[in-house]
């Protein structure tokens, strides 16, 4: 499939109103390349702990917009066929009347033809078998080798949600968990992300586990790798929402009756879940928390002693830290 790319230079100031008004003459789906810093709440769906810093923003936006093109070069919009000038006529149209009442900056627009490439899955490309100690991790799109039969494999796909066991804090997760699951287990996992810790838990033999996450597209990642690995739907139960700060996500969750609470996510977030997390364990249970880059372990060993827990163990790989704690009582 060949897609015609609309790319317009403006400014971010005008970035949501501009897609709005190409929305609706049926450019979707922008491609937003900017230099504005994350906002907090983007760090806090990351995957790491601290960001590499980045160029200065200088107010300039670029916005692509791709529209299908058939065999024939003609490009298919919202149904109708037109071409590539009457395309551009619209967006110009467009640009025209933000102008009158906004600054939309230099309102360029280039034209270029991508390669014919499938762009929801061609990042499959990247994403290959690997082993984490004894187990197997695979996605969907790959056979099990011959001699890797008979060990333990979990089948992950990552789509649009991060975690595909990959990094250094996901492994360490990995390791705590195995050395607390028993068949009684009732497991937390915050911040679920594509839910690879609650479904392993699930293998290693828990009895039930509960995921939490602020990025919806966690949901469909968690659902189709829950039926990747055979999980039934009542082991693995998932909501949207920020435990730290929604009460009913809180209420939903709820209080002492976890074992084990996993938490994969940043240190600076963890300060803030853990004093919270403390009414979701149960007396003796046990707090697993990574995604903690080393020079923050300190930070995070003194907010699960200040919220009243018990440190057991810090692990390390690589510049990475976890740290394990216990509920008393």
């Amino acid at each position: 499939m060949k897609w015609k790319k609309f790319q317009i230079k403006t400014v971010t100031q005008a970035e949501d109103i501009l897609i709005s008004a190409l929305y609706d003459i049926g450019l979707e789906g922008a491609q937003i390349e900017d230099k504005v810093p994350l906002t907090a709440l983007e760090k806090e769906q990351m995957f790491v702990d601290i960001l590499p810093e980045g160029p200065a923003d200088d107010g300039v936006a670029y916005l692509s917009f791709f529209v299908e093109e058939d065999g024939d070069g003609r490009l298919l919009l919202q149904g109708e066929t037109v071409t590539e000038e009457q395309v551009l006529k619209r967006v110009r149209a467009e640009l025209e009347q933000l102008r009158a009442f906004c600054e939309i900056g230099e309102g360029s627009i280039a034209v270029d033809e991508t390669e014919d490439i499938d762009w929801i899955n061609n990042w499959k490309q990247y994403f290959h078998q690997f082993y984490i100690d004894d187990l197997l991790v695979i996605p969907s799109w790959e056979e099990v080798k011959p001699e890797d039969a008979g060990k333990q494999v979990l089948h992950i796909d990552p789509g649009t949600a991060f975690g595909t066991g990959m990094h250094e804090t996901t492994q360490l997760c990995i390791r705590q968990l195995k050395k607390y699951i028993t068949p009684q287990t009732e497991l937390l996992d915050v911040g679920t992300g594509s839910g690879i810790l609650a479904i392993l838990s699930l293998m290693y033999g828990a009895r039930h586990a509960v995921g939490t996450d602020l990025d919806p597209c966690s949901v469909d990642a968690v659902e189709e790798n829950r039926k990747n690995n055979h999980i039934l739907p009542e082991q693995f139960e998932m909501k949207i929402g920020n435990l730290i700060t929604e009460k009913e996500v809180q209420d939903w969750v709820g209080y002492e009756k976890y074992d084990i609470v996993v938490a994969n996510i940043l240190a600076d977030v963890l300060v803030a879940l853990t004093p919270v997390i403390v009414g979701q364990l149960k007396p003796g249970g046990i707090y697993i928390t990574s995604g903690i880059i080393d020079d923050k372990e300190q930070t995070v060993t003194d907010a699960v002693q200040q919220a009243g827990l018990k440190l057991l163990e810090v692990t390390r790989q690589g510049e990475w830290v976890s740290v394990t704690a216990k509920k008393e009582g």
